[in-house]
């Protein structure tokens, strides 16, 4: 540290790094997740893309903060379902929720597994649609030389602890090859500003400091080899728990590299199966047991059936994956002893 504390060397150098490692040209630091998402749909407001109450798409099974950064921006939040195998936005479903009022798509790289980008993209562009990308939980994740956060015209990360890249508190990143883009929103971040004392715009405070900026640093050289042990587990698993209650994610194809931030199972006996591994003192996580259709922040809204949503959030169950995890035969024991 030399002794500059909020935009200063490490929050630079951080910022090519990251953005050197996924492969686009601007890495713009900010304080959390929600705030780059939020930046993101702000810059395109400020640059004339969307307009107040436009309807950006994203799926209901992820984390409410998807939904927030829609509303904060003004925007109308509209919910597709997943797929019910990969856990992700399911193209098809996103089709049949484009309407009129639609300017945006919003996939979240769920769990590590990149969104089927391919088909969302056609989608995008057949439509005049923003692609934007919630990659929170994707840090590393790729398909071919294409890592998350280089598919859409711009992509959100967290830096939140527990993820895969993580800071010592709060953080977040957005990733863009929108020069106007980056130009907006590293200006939001800071009051509007981009000299000091001189506001183009009604900006926020959101920038990531230079202490979790050199931490990042030092994370971001072990994040491949954190990725490749994470993938080492979770193939272990998939590999050796045989139990016909429990069904797996499936593997990544050729070509593709799963981030495993999650190891998300499902059970039509999920409860019964997180008391067993619990009391083989064996912690285990639902992510996520309410979707954004059931939030009571969201009640007033009249949404469509989402079936599959609501079949996700009461069968899922998150297995501990992580480097450095000390006995995955424990769980594959106490998965395969699972009885009804």
């Amino acid at each position: 540290m030399r002794g500059w504390f909020i935009q200063g060397e490490e929050l630079t150098e951080f910022e090519k790094e990251f953005a050197a490692f996924c492969g686009v040209p601007h890495c713009i630091g900010v304080g959390n997740g929600l705030d780059a998402l939020t930046l993101i749909l702000r810059g395109y407001v400020e640059l004339g893309c969307l307009s107040l109450r436009d309807e950006v798409i994203l799926p209901a099974n992820t984390f409410v903060a998807t939904a927030l950064a829609v509303s904060h921006a003004g925007l109308t939040p509209v919910l597709a379902e997943p797929d019910a195998d990969t856990f992700n936005l399911d193209p098809y479903s996103v089709a049949s929720r484009i309407g009129s009022r639609t300017r945006a798509l919003m996939p979240v790289h769920l769990y590590g597994r990149l969104a089927n980008m391919v088909a969302l993209k056609t989608l995008a562009e057949e439509h005049g649609l923003l692609l934007i990308e919630d990659a929170a939980q994707a840090h590393g994740a790729s398909l071919g030389d294409r890592h998350a956060g280089t598919f859409g015209d711009a992509a959100g990360f967290s830096f939140f602890p527990g993820k895969n890249l993580g800071a010592l508190g709060d953080g977040g990143a957005i990733l863009t090859a929108d020069d106007a883009l980056a130009d907006c929103v590293t200006s939001l971040r800071n009051y509007g500003s981009s000299r000091k004392y001189h506001h183009e715009r009604q900006g926020i405070n959101s920038r990531l400091d230079e202490l979790q900026a050199a931490f990042l640093r030092i994370k971001l050289r072990a994040l491949t080899a954190d990725i490749a042990e994470r993938d080492a587990l979770a193939r272990l698993y998939c590999t050796n728990i045989r139990n016909p209650h429990i069904d797996l994610p499936d593997l990544p194809t050729d070509g593709e590299a799963h981030a495993w931030h999650l190891f998300v199972v499902r059970s039509q006996h999920r409860d019964a199966l997180r008391a067993h591994l619990h009391a083989a003192d064996i912690e285990t996580l639902i992510h996520y047991p309410i979707p954004i259709h059931r939030q009571p922040a969201y009640a007033a809204i009249d949404w469509p059936p989402l079936p599959v949503s609501d079949a996700l959030a009461s069968s899922v169950l998150s297995l501990p994956l992580y480097p450095g995890l000390v006995d995955p035969q424990q769980v594959i024991e106490a998965c395969n002893s699972f009885k009804i």
